[in-house]
């Protein structure tokens, strides 16, 4: 069945081991508006718990109030330019008609002076340079201040509107779908709908992949594995981006997707009726018996017939199944023609869990999973970490769950591949608390990114115009209490662990502060290398550079490429600091008393200021 050997070469079989569960500590409250305690700032420095005060100095204090320090780097010439470009993202009206200003400069200056005033000006401040070897000197002068890299090669298609609609909609509907119908048996959010088929709309600090054919996915790797051999040839524990809808036919995403949210809500209808509504989905666990019993009433399989699920690996022995157990049922071990119908509970029916794919659809589906291989080996070769971006709510659960297959197999002695997390998405803690534990009784490494994440906008559009429940956080406070939640768990898991990674991807200074702080109550050092900083290039040197310089392991988010096709990667992020700049005056400001400093100092035009 193609199906079934589908998912076979997804996830193939892996052992449980049952251990212990260590309860976490109660997690600090998120801070609302208010900045938290800190221990941290001007005048203050860490002090650091237990065997760490033996082991390693405490870190100097982080300002982030410093001019001088946030600067040291720059050249008077590069603070011009950052009030020059910051200074424009705050007017309205022109990021507004950015691309139209691009694209007139372009015919009014020509080809190569428009470069030129592009690398003056937004190329300069946002992008590192052309290729692998432009970009070299920046990235040993921000390694010189203790900032590392994180590698993003930034092109992508200037597609239409017409043209990007066009391909979202063939490569998300299946062959089957289109010969004879039965899309609209899909769950609404797991459909392609014409008014959302171009995903770049109300995205401005994402790039976005449409599926063309294999030969452009295979592009797409190609690109991938140049990056990873460019952050290993220019820095040390450097990061590669990517993104796995460039690596393959996003209709497998859709559906993979669609049948692992059926697969976990239907675990947790099974888990209301047996009293445990409202629990954290880790701490869920099913009776077998009157599982087993509940799935023979609903005529998805005999008594008989799901022995077999609950035997072997130690699966089910303590007489309960919790959502790491029903998970891994979705695997070799069980045959998937028992698991394609599942109960409705709305409507009492049985509906397919997953649709059948053509031979074609099936090696697409392998091909996608080749090249994710090909890319983790290569990065587990030039020992580079392997950043794997969030993406579309509705693509992100298979997203999860194939960059938790390569975390099984990579992440065995040290983080290789990292997983992102959207912390503006109401189910967000229960997906790191459920992937940390895993991680634990395993035995491999958690590596992760938190964000707050990058399609807030255009998820709740769809949501409301589709009809289907909005997967977002209500307001920004509830996602920065999220985000604080999120971290403060897997903080507390390097504490009794020491086998998690967690970056924080963060613009926000009370969330860094509020890293910093938690760190040293937890006494977790920053020469363990367990807890990362990443900010973009060109955007918040006030966090950045004070952090690398006391010694904290803090990133760039570094994009590269030729100017021209950087275009749609510069629009975004005049467009992202336009709401940047119009919420905090604080970076313009620090720049602005760094150039009077050093004009009254004398040294503006000095090398060495």
């Amino acid at each position: 069945m193609a199906v079934q050997s589908a998912v076979r070469a997804l996830c193939g079989a892996t052992a449980r081991l049952r251990v212990p569960r260590r309860p976490h500590s109660a997690p600090s409250a998120a801070p609302r508006g208010a900045a938290p305690p800190l221990a941290v700032g001007r005048g203050t420095r860490p002090v650091l718990r237990g065997a760490e005060r033996g082991r390693s100095p405490p870190p100097p204090a982080v300002d982030f109030n410093d001019p001088r320090e946030a600067f040291r780097s720059k050249s008077s010439a590069e603070l011009l330019r950052g009030l020059v470009v910051l200074g424009l993202c705050a007017v309205g009206p022109l990021v507004e008609h950015n691309r139209e200003l691009l694209q007139l400069c372009q015919r009014v200056l020509g080809q190569a002076l428009f470069e030129r005033l592009m690398k003056m000006t937004f190329y300069g401040q946002f992008v590192a340079g052309e290729d692998q070897e432009a970009i070299k000197p920046l990235i040993r002068r921000n390694q010189a201040f203790g900032v590392g890299a994180v590698l993003d090669y930034g092109v992508e298609e200037d597609l239409s509107n017409e043209e990007a609609e066009r391909q979202e909609l063939d490569s998300c509907t299946s062959a089957a779908e289109k010969e004879m119908g039965g899309a609209e048996q899909r769950e609404k959010q797991y459909r392609a709908h014409r008014g959302f088929a171009d995903r770049r709309g109300g995205v401005v600090s994402a790039r976005t992949y449409f599926y063309a054919d294999e030969a452009k996915c295979d592009q797409h790797m190609e690109t991938f594995l140049h990056c990873i051999d460019a952050s290993g040839g220019s820095s040390q524990d450097g990061f590669a981006a990517i993104k796995l809808t460039a690596l393959g036919r996003p209709q497998f995403l859709l559906q993979f997707s669609e049948v692992l949210v059926k697969w976990r809500r239907f675990f947790h209808q099974m888990a209301a009726e047996q009293g445990q509504a409202g629990r954290a989905a880790v701490e869920m666990k099913l009776e077998v018996e009157k599982l087993q019993e509940a799935l023979a009433s609903l005529g998805i399989v005999t008594k008989a017939e799901s022995q077999h699920w609950f035997t072997g690996e130690n699966l089910g022995v303590s007489g309960t199944v919790d959502l790491l157990d029903w998970n891994s049922l979705i695997d070799s071990r069980t045959k998937l023609s028992k698991l394609l119908l599942i109960p409705n509970m709305q409507t009492g029916q049985l509906e397919p869990l997953l649709s059948r794919f053509t031979e074609e659809e099936d090696l697409q589906m392998k091909r996608m999973l080749q090249r994710m291989d090909i890319l983790a080996k290569r990065a587990t070769e030039k020992g580079v970490r392997l950043m794997v971006d969030a993406e579309q709510s509705y693509f992100q659960p298979a997203i999860s769950r194939l960059t938790l297959e390569m975390q099984r197999r990579f992440n065995r002695d040290q983080a290789i591949v990292f997983n992102t997390y959207q912390c503006y998405l109401k189910e967000a803690y229960d997906n790191v608390t459920v992937d940390v534990e895993l991680s634990r009784r395993e035995g491999w490494h958690f590596g992760t990114k938190l964000v707050r994440g990058a399609y807030m906008e255009q998820e709740r559009k769809r949501a409301a115009q589709i009809g289907y429940e909005d997967p977002i956080n209500p307001t920004y406070e509830k996602t920065n209490e999220m985000y604080h939640r999120c971290l403060d768990y897997i903080l507390e898991e390097i504490k009794h662990n020491r086998k998690a990674s967690v970056m924080v991807a963060s613009h926000n200074e009370d969330t860094v502060k509020f890293t910093l702080r938690r760190m040293m109550e937890l006494g977790i050092h920053p020469s363990e290398k367990k807890v990362y900083f990443g900010q973009l290039l060109g955007m918040c040197d006030q966090i950045t550079f004070p952090l690398g310089q006391a010694g904290f392991p803090v990133y760039k988010y570094v994009p590269y490429g030729p100017v021209k096709e950087v275009l749609p990667y510069l629009s975004r992020r005049a467009q992202e600091n336009r709401g940047f700049m119009q919420r905090a005056n604080q970076e313009r400001d620090l720049l602005w008393r760094e150039v009077k400093r050093r004009l009254l100092a004398g040294s503006l035009f000095s090398p060495n200021h």
